[in-house]
């Protein structure tokens, strides 16, 4: 038995934060590779699978109470090998082991905390465990000894485990068949907008997540049918989460999920997925709506995004964490008392009507800024009331900062370009479309070698191959720039990566797309989930991709290859709609989406064009098409083009096309009429 001198921690070579923030632990930590199975095989002990990330909050207190903890480490380092996972680099590694802890019968979560065999095969696990018994729960020490006990005394049992939970792990839906069409698409909405809290909107109930997916669905539900309930219902989310405690009024940025039900009291961690995503969703809306409050909170994410995530190398890092200090939140939350001393007696009565600030405080003895919803603005409080929040900005820009997670991942920033895409021409902020060129630059040359892209940067150190959410996303923000800009360098790329997906992802068996590629390291499964996640799943990205790319290039390959997979995908999604909402926003594109074709230059064609971008982008589809050529072969607006004297623009559905408009609000008019 090894003493506690002997320890080896491995993970101070390691780049990724999460597991350079516990390699000072006294537990042997291995990261997750082939020396670490190979080191279990060698001494025939269970694997302790601990996954987690950097932000998450109850991994800091495990790793606190339990890892930081010379006895517990101990027990850990002789019965097991310990394993660390950063769940955001090893996606693949976390899908598998999450979904081996539900079939458990386990609510899922992080930590996630996994007791593997040596071969890596899952047996049983939980996420938190406390470092001494509590609320019924066992204590961590006393969990590793029952489990070793167990590994030890009843093989049998061990390897009954292991057999059942690999098996269904590996199991695949039978394919079925299923039809699902505009009427299901809008029973599906009506029964989402029916989960929803009709006053502070998302679903009902407590904690609140974004859940961006849904509010999209929705959304594109209300323009499908003309039906304004369901707009209202996906914007009566954005506008409290907007206006709540989730948002940080003084910073700008959303964070993961508020832990009640009135979008008050946040987890504090802030996540690029998340404000890539709601960012989409303000300009998608705010090119329907024009509400002034999505442009206000579409500047400042953008700014946020700007000051704090982008990293010098020109990606954007992954998350903020919730803790300074040692404690959840302190860095965000103030007393009545600090604000006074900052803003002076009368502008802090003032300041605190607006945001509900009190003596007591509105969570736990603290106030989080939260717009109170009868709080509305002259244009003079506006004005004032900025000027106080760049004072409060300033004073805690001196406090302790939240631990910076900067490795730069490739879905999470393709994510993110496509939203900066989307938004530069919803709120006509040009500048916003150079830093999504410069994130995309960053990802085509430093996250990609020998033409195969990778998952995840930092220091210098890329992870590759890439997984197929990393190109899926990619894809669709390699789209959304040629969109945007009309150079086919960016067409070329979607293209490419389109067509590494399919050699190397592609489940040629069952249909879809593994997660992982075909040359990757060998685990006990591929993944293959197709549900969505805190981030679309790559299946609902790459059908809307197939879809742009279909119409984009007028390749009907592209096009068959759409067809084949919602034949293969769709049948899962009737069975659990909720969970398929990306790829189902993926169908709606396909079913009911426009192509709008701005012909011709010159002055007349930019501002076409202008217009056509500045469209909600969830259901439009724009091409540049100067002269006929530009136009694939069969184009049913071809001739149409070639007919033409002046700039005009042509909405195309289907195989038929409009008559051509030259008048900008008269192809708005055109665009948003709600098809038949």
């Amino acid at each position: 038995m090894k003493n506690a001198a002997s320890h080896k921690n491995r993970l101070a070579s390691e780049t990724s934060p999460y597991l350079l923030q516990h390699q000072h632990n006294p537990v042997d930590w291995w990261p997750w590779g082939p020396e670490a199975l190979a080191e279990a095989k060698r001494t025939n002990k269970p694997i302790l699978l601990s996954v987690g990330y950097a932000a998450c909050h109850w991994c800091h207190v495990m790793a606190h109470e339990s890892f930081e903890d010379e006895a517990t480490a101990k027990v850990m380092n002789e019965l097991f090998v310990p394993i660390k996972v950063d769940r955001e680099e090893r996606p693949d590694i976390d899908q598998i082991y999450m979904n081996a802890l539900h079939l458990l019968g386990e609510q899922g979560g992080w930590p996630l905390t996994m007791f593997l065999t040596p071969d890596g095969g899952p047996v049983w696990g939980g996420t938190y465990f406390p470092n001494k018994p509590q609320y019924g729960r066992a204590a961590f020490v006393d969990v590793m000894q029952e489990v070793a006990r167990v590994f030890r005394d009843e093989p049998d049992k061990i390897e009954s485990n292991r057999t059942a939970l690999t098996k269904n792990l590996a199991k695949r839906a039978a394919r079925g068949d299923a039809t699902i069409g505009v009427a299901e698409l809008d029973n599906a909405a009506a029964s989402v907008a029916r989960a929803t809290d009709p006053v502070n909107g998302g679903l009902r109930g407590a904690p609140k997540f974004p859940q961006c997916s849904m509010l999209e669905f929705l959304w594109r539900a209300g323009a499908r049918s003309g039906d304004d309930r369901f707009f209202i219902t996906a914007s009566l989310a954005l506008t409290r989460m907007s206006q709540g405690g989730i948002y940080d009024h003084l910073g700008g940025g959303y964070a993961r999920y508020s832990v009640d039900d009135k979008w008050l009291v946040p987890h504090f961690e802030k996540m690029l997925y998340d404000n890539a995503q709601i960012l989409d969703l303000l300009a998608l809306d705010y090119a329907r709506s024009k509400n002034p409050l999505y442009r206000e909170r579409a500047i400042e994410v953008v700014a946020w995004l700007q000051r704090e995530m982008l990293t010098k190398e020109g990606g954007l890092s992954s998350s903020l964490d919730a803790d300074s200090e040692g404690e959840e939140g302190k860095f965000y939350v103030w007393s009545q008392a600090e604000i006074e001393h900052l803003l002076g007696s009368d502008d802090a009565t003032f300041f605190a009507a607006k945001y509900d600030v009190t003596a007591d405080g509105n969570f736990e003895g603290h106030n989080i800024l939260n717009r109170l919803q009868s709080a509305d603005d002259t244009p003079v409080e506006a004005e004032q009331l900025a000027a106080m929040r760049e004072i409060l900005f300033k004073a805690r820009e001196k406090r302790v900062h939240p631990g910076l997670d900067d490795k730069v991942l490739a879905d999470w920033n393709g994510l993110a370009i496509a939203a900066l895409a989307h938004a530069a021409s919803a709120f006509d902020q040009p500048k916003w479309l150079t830093l999504a060129c410069t994130v995309f630059g960053f990802i085509t040359t430093t996250m990609s070698r020998h033409g195969r892209l990778g998952h995840s940067w930092r220091a210098g150190k890329l992870l590759q191959p890439a997984l197929a959410s990393d190109y899926a996303a990619m894809t669709r923000a390699a789209l959304a720039l040629f969109e945007a800009t009309g150079d086919h360098v960016f067409l070329k790329r979607a293209t490419a990566w389109q067509n590494d997906l399919d050699a190397h992802y592609a489940d040629k068996e069952h249909g879809g797309y593994y997660l992982t590629s075909d040359d990757a390291e060998g685990l006990i499964v591929r993944p293959h989930a197709t549900v969505d996640d805190a981030i679309p799943n790559h299946t609902g990205l790459i059908a809307q991709n197939l879809v742009r790319l279909a119409i984009l290039t007028g390749d009907e390959t592209w096009r068959r290859k759409v067809d084949m997979l919602f034949v293969t995908m769709l049948p899962r999604a009737a069975e659990n709609m909720f969970g398929h909402l990306s790829l189902l926003n993926a169908l709606d594109l396909y079913l009911t989406g426009a192509e709008v074709v701005i012909a011709g230059e010159g002055e007349g064609a930019e501002s076409l064009l202008k217009t056509a971008r500045e469209l909600p982008h969830s259901g439009v589809i724009v091409l540049h098409a100067a002269n006929k050529a530009d136009l694939p072969a069969g184009h049913p607006a071809r001739d149409k083009v070639a007919s033409i004297h002046e700039p005009a623009a042509f909405v195309c559905r289907g195989q038929s096309c409009s008559l051509p408009v030259v008048r900008p609000e008269a192809l708005a008019n055109l665009v948003n009429r709600a098809p038949a």
